[in-house]
């Protein structure tokens, strides 16, 4: 038992430890990927190929002098990005990151924890990391600031819907809300993207909204607010906001890859490896898709233009609520036609 504890500890810090790496890293990979597309060279300075330039900005973060506004609300002004960075680690205890290491005669699961409603957890935390951003816009008592926490509150608000709709469709077909069971189901070319492609479509454009990533950057568009929600933040506390935004689209890209396109499952692998061996190609199977669909975020960025706010609040009410009602609908007659349901 108190091996288990201790396994269990430890699969929490480094979960902890990659998501923060990944952060990092993030930032050097979406410098890169603008350089690239826009013919230039990016970071190449710190290091080899620039490759020591996260770990430059973390230190330049921390090294900056802390500013807390006069007029602010100082507990409030610590909490906001405190609770943006929890609620953005938290998110991953759920997820599996592959199936289990045999040790000895025990099998250590490479999950923290396969609760039996692992996504209304995720979509819980996530609503509660839009907290974050309230909490911080408001106690800066800044204009910009209030006006960026005001459109992140009701981004996430019309964009949740649409993807707690999207993923009503994927439990009625999965019948389960446990994440490591929805993995478990996806074996070989059995994926839910196949079955599920409008609700995969409509939870991708939710996740874009709900990491507030371009197009969906309303509540931090510097041409119009500055700097948004932080603009009066500096130092680590700026680092925070910053951080608990690609850790958000590191875990947005986890949870897609885990509920759409199998997760940790490798089409014909397993008939040339098992045991420990397999375990470790999913992870890094698993990674693989994730570090894909954080490319694919960072493409998406550079290539379109910032909605407009009335066109945003248009996509989520008039279209995107609709079709997944539809695609809810569609789900039902599907599995009532093929006898799943009578």
């Amino acid at each position: 038992m108190m091996s288990f504890l201790l396994y269990k500890a430890l699969l929490v810090i480094i979960i902890f430890v990659i998501s923060l790496v990944m952060a990092m890293y993030s930032t050097y990979g979406e410098r890169k990927v603008a350089a690239f597309m826009q013919d230039r060279l990016g970071p190449n300075r710190a290091g080899p190929i620039g490759i020591l330039q996260p770990l430059a900005d973390g230190v330049k973060m921390f090294m900056k002098e802390e500013i807390i506004p006069n007029v602010s609300n100082k507990f409030l002004f610590v909490l906001g990005p405190s609770v943006a960075m929890f609620t953005s680690c938290i998110t991953g205890a759920v997820i599996p990151w592959g199936t289990s290491l045999h040790i000895g005669n025990t099998y250590y699961p490479l999950q923290v924890t396969d609760i039996n409603i692992g996504i209304l957890y995720i979509m819980a935390v996530t609503s509660i990391g839009v907290y974050g951003i309230m909490i911080g816009g408001w106690a800066s008592n800044n204009k910009y600031s209030l006006m960026g926490a005001l459109r992140a509150s009701s981004q996430m608000i019309s964009y949740e819907i649409a993807m707690g709709l999207a993923i009503i469709a994927l439990v009625m077909h999965t019948g389960t809300l446990s994440l490591g069971k929805i993995a478990a189901m996806q074996t070989s070319w059995h994926w839910n993207v196949i079955y599920q492609p409008l609700g995969f479509l409509i939870f991708l454009i939710c996740a874009f909204a709900e990491t507030n990533r371009t197009p969906f950057d309303l509540p931090e568009s510097d041409s119009e607010l500055i700097g948004g929600y932080h603009t009066e933040y500096s130092s680590m506390k700026l680092g925070f906001y910053l951080f608990a935004e690609y850790i958000n689209m590191f875990i947005s890209s986890a949870v897609i890859s885990t509920i759409y396109f199998g997760g940790y499952h490798m089409p014909f692998v397993g008939h040339i490896a098992s045991g420990n061996f397999l375990a470790i190609l999913g992870v890094i199977f698993l990674f693989a898709k994730i570090i894909f669909f954080i490319f694919f975020f960072m493409w998406v960025r550079w290539t379109l233009p910032r909605f407009r706010y009335d066109q945003l609040m248009n996509l989520g009410w008039k279209v995107l609520i609709p079709l997944s009602i539809f695609n809810i609908g569609l789900t039902g007659f599907l599995m009532w036609a093929t006898g799943r349901i009578h």
